[in-house]
């Protein structure tokens, strides 16, 4: 499969994160990337960028260094009533959202409070991808959050980071075939990311792409192989809501 988008980058308006746009969209070009995303940490992150990061995105040409740049945000998952920290009318004007847990606005606590938490935020209209799950700090039930993606239309990711055996998010390879099986019985789109919060990494999703591979999923659910795809898996969460 030819991977040609990576839509969950960091810019340094994360706080901790070291590249600009235009540098993240340089490497992308270098590496034969046509699509890449600005998915800054929402304001819970301590460092996040401010509100007027999301208002003022629009500023931005569509193409930077050759590349289509998609505006988004990577939100925070506040509670098990998945509460996120940018208000709708912000979410709603973005190409697209990521909600995550992150252990500094959800203390990890249990496998049950996880999944209430993932699915409460799968459920709200202006999610489209739900991020890194599986994470070593947030254990799911894998087939009840793939099933509530299943029927809210929400993307899972999967995270070159919790692919990582160097990473503190990291389980075990095994957890990420069973989600994606489950994904292709369920007929859930994908998306491999990065997360790259330095330029060079923005398009390494090695491990990803090999797990989705060997596990052979559908390549029709395969997002980044497309932005038409992407784009019309982000339309599908839209109509729910139409």
């Amino acid at each position: 499969m030819q991977f040609t988008l990576d839509i969950h980058c960091h810019t340094v308006n994360s706080g901790h994160a070291y590249s600009t746009v235009t540098e993240n969209a340089a490497h992308a070009a270098s590496i034969g990337l046509t699509h890449i995303g600005i998915s800054d940490h929402a304001p819970g992150m301590p460092g996040g960028a401010h509100l007027y990061h999301f208002t003022n995105l629009w500023i931005l040409p569509e193409i930077i260094q050759g590349v289509r740049v998609f505006k988004g945000a990577e939100v925070n998952i506040s509670n098990t009533e998945g509460t996120l920290d940018l208000p709708d009318e912000f979410l709603k004007k973005m190409d697209f959202v990521i909600a995550s847990m992150h252990r500094g606005i959800f203390p990890p606590t249990d496998r049950d409070t996880h999944t209430r938490a993932a699915i409460a935020a799968m459920e709200h209209p202006h999610v489209h991808i739900l991020g890194h799950p599986g994470d070593f700090w947030f254990e799911i039930d894998v087939e009840a959050v793939v099933k509530a993606a299943a029927r809210t239309n929400t993307i899972i990711e999967i995270n070159e980071k919790t692919l990582d055996p160097d990473s503190y998010r990291y389980v075990s390879e095994d957890l990420f075939v069973d989600m994606l099986k489950l994904c292709n019985a369920f007929k859930v789109p994908v998306l491999a990311s990065s997360d790259a919060h330095f330029a060079t990494l923005v398009g390494d999703y090695h491990r990803a792409k090999a797990l989705i591979e060997k596990v052979g999923i559908d390549e029709d659910l395969v997002l980044n192989t497309s932005h038409e795809k992407l784009l019309a898996a982000i339309r599908r969460k839209k109509a729910l809501i139409s």
